[in-house]
């Protein structure tokens, strides 16, 4: 029965041979299919996409030549080459420059080639190659069931330098990689180039589950590694797939061992479709067609499956710059684009084939990627709806899982106080049972959107403090507060010259103290008409002037007054560059001819009561 099996398996590979050695290849390495095979491969060769022209192409190529993944200018530029297109030949070194594959590969303890050379060992106990792993299926399968019997009987184990989970891994990427582009050059048939495309892709996965053995080897990676051998090297799509997988940025949120991240992001991308296509999301729950029976292969593969090769790598591209956010972007690019027709459907069956094998109209170029470029996603908006989901799971089956703990925390880096206080609202809100969910979605947003509009608030108004003091120099201090006692003097000496033409006491001066500021050389020089103006004594009242014209807290009767005394003095008023328009007058107006000294110092003193300022010392407070 074996050798019949043997036999029919080898016509068949070898009827493979022939049709893989006879058909034609496109620009990108799928065959070239009749026009009934197209539909059941489900493979458009009709591309669309744009070419630069060679100056273009060169500019790129001195990009990538000085390319420095920390500069914006960079990322800018590569993001603008991106939108326009960017060329086969030159779209592996673009992947390599945006994941850092160098730099990683340096800063990591871990060897590709040493891993492989202990991945043989196993191998050769089982008597498989893998150059051979598509045929070593059969194998492998006997032989788990055989270790697997011999554990629970409790026997002894046979002599294999592998576990049981070695083989489970081994078997399951065997599976996996003869359903992963079977129409492609390199994995097609049995052609020298597809036995060793199958090897590297074996070689790939199987490496990526000994660095990474939390992850291991979970579905979709298949296809996630199989593009990557296409634009680049073995060691370095190894290095890619790592940067994928690995980086929160990327698909960290989507591959675990168990697969229920992807199931959290696809119930994520549930709550994102009903907060943007609200009817849409009912069309869908009422047909019987669930987010999970479609976006979970959307995510898993990366949108490998739709039909125009073109507009996959256009995708590839967005999402290796943007990383997980560019994954909803073009979900929900799919979704809308499918809208019209996905309304006209009421039968089950006919709306998930059509969102499992997108029409290639939909999917081509020239129709998919401009609408993908002008479809936004905001990343708060997914911290929102990924909280969300969490609030509900908690609501319903108890506390969330690890993974989706996780989750959330890495989604939230650098915002924790907003998404803590995001899911207290939430709880509460699901408490009541009163509130929709477009509803607590907004709350959610304004509440993020008005912490950083604080934030921006307080960064503004400590700018404009530093601003302030530097134009308020020390200099600038002095000189107004000398002219201010300046005039302050002239005041004094002007009522008590009327005082003595009427023959009334006169009122003596305040001396000054300790704390008199000098009279800068340009006051000095500016007041010289009157000898007697060279004093600098400035005292108590002359200080409390200086504070009083520092806060420009001046009546409108004063002003008044110095305007019709500016005609009658000679002193030239403070330069335009030291004080502001307010001040460049006397602070302090003349005595009227009706006031007597004391009456003007009491007016004074008075002002300065109503005006909360508090008194220097004792002497005002009697005089008050």
């Amino acid at each position: 029965m074996r050798r019949k099996t043997n036999s029919s398996a080898g016509r068949r590979s070898s009827t493979t041979r022939r049709r893989s050695e006879n058909l034609p290849f496109d620009e990108f390495g799928f065959a070239l299919t009749k026009r009934k095979d197209q539909k059941l491969h489900h493979r458009c060769h009709d591309y669309s996409f744009t070419q630069l022209n060679p100056v273009r192409v060169k500019e790129l190529c001195e990009l990538l030549s000085y390319w420095n993944g920390a500069s914006f200018i960079c990322k800018s530029q590569i993001e603008r080459f991106i939108r326009m297109g960017i060329p086969p030949s030159l779209r592996g070194r673009v992947w390599k420059c945006l994941l850092a594959i160098d730099s990683l590969r340096d800063t990591s303890d871990f060897s590709y080639q040493k891993c492989l050379l202990e991945v043989r060992v196993p191998l050769v106990d089982l008597g498989v190659s893998e150059y051979g792993i598509l045929s070593a299926i059969a194998t492998l399968s006997e032989t788990q069931n055989h270790l697997g019997l011999d554990l629970g009987e409790g026997s002894g184990t046979p002599l294999l330098r592998c576990s049981a989970d070695d083989i489970t891994v081994f078997r399951q990427i065997a599976l996996d990689l003869q359903r992963s582009f079977p129409t492609h050059r390199s994995l097609m048939g049995d052609s020298p180039e597809a036995i060793e495309g199958q090897a590297k892709l074996f070689r790939v996965l199987i490496a990526y589950a000994k660095y990474s053995p939390q992850v291991g080897y979970s579905q979709g990676m298949s296809y996630l590694a199989a593009v990557l051998l296409m634009q680049l090297g073995e060691e370095e799509a190894f290095w890619a797939l790592t940067a994928l997988l690995d980086k929160p940025k990327y698909l960290t949120e989507l591959f675990d061992f168990n697969l229920t991240r992807v199931q959290h992001q696809v119930k994520v991308f549930d709550q994102f479709l009903k907060h943007r296509k609200p009817q849409l999301s009912q069309h869908l729950e009422s047909v019987g067609v669930s987010s999970v029976h479609f976006v979970t292969p959307w995510f898993l593969t990366l949108f490998t499956s739709l039909p125009c090769w073109d507009s996959v790598l256009a995708v590839w591209d967005l999402i290796i710059l943007h990383g997980l956010s560019a994954v909803f972007r073009t979900a929900l690019t799919l979704v809308e684009l499918l809208e019209p027709r996905l309304m006209d459907l009421t039968d089950e069956g006919a709306v998930l084939p059509l969102l499992l094998r997108v029409p290639f109209d939909v999917s081509k170029y020239a129709v998919f990627i401009p609408a993908l470029w002008n479809t936004e996603v905001q990343d708060w908006e997914l911290k929102c709806m990924s909280s969300l989901v969490l609030d509900e799971s908690h609501h319903e089956g108890g506390e969330p899982s690890q993974d989706q703990k996780a989750t959330l925390s890495t989604q939230a880096s650098g915002d924790k106080e907003n998404v803590q206080e995001g899911e207290k609202t939430s709880e509460n809100e699901s408490a009541s049972g009163a509130k929709s969910v477009l509803t607590r979605v907004m709350r959610l947003a304004q509440r993020y959107l008005s912490d950083q509009r604080g934030r921006q608030r307080t960064e503004a108004q400590g700018a404009q403090t530093q601003a302030r003091s530097r134009q308020r120099s020390p200099a600038a201090t002095r000189v107004f507060r000398s002219r201010t006692g300046s005039s302050l003097t002239q005041s004094q000496i002007r009522s008590r010259r009327q005082s003595q033409h009427r023959g009334v006491a006169q009122q003596p001066v305040v001396q000054g103290n300790s704390d008199d500021v000098a009279v800068p050389d340009a006051a000095r020089r500016s007041d010289s008409s009157e000898p007697t103006l060279k004093r600098t004594s400035t005292g108590p009242l002359g200080k409390a002037a200086g504070r009083r014209s520092n806060h420009s807290l001046v009546s409108g009767k004063s002003v008044r007054l110095l305007q019709s005394s500016k005609k009658r003095r000679s002193q030239t008023p403070p330069p335009t560059s030291v004080l502001p328009p307010s001040l460049r007058a006397p602070t302090l107006p003349p005595s009227s001819s009706n006031d007597t000294p004391r009456t003007a110092l009491i007016k004074e003193l008075s002002s300065r009561h109503q005006t909360s300022f508090p008194f220097r010392n004792a002497r005002e407070s009697k005089l008050i």
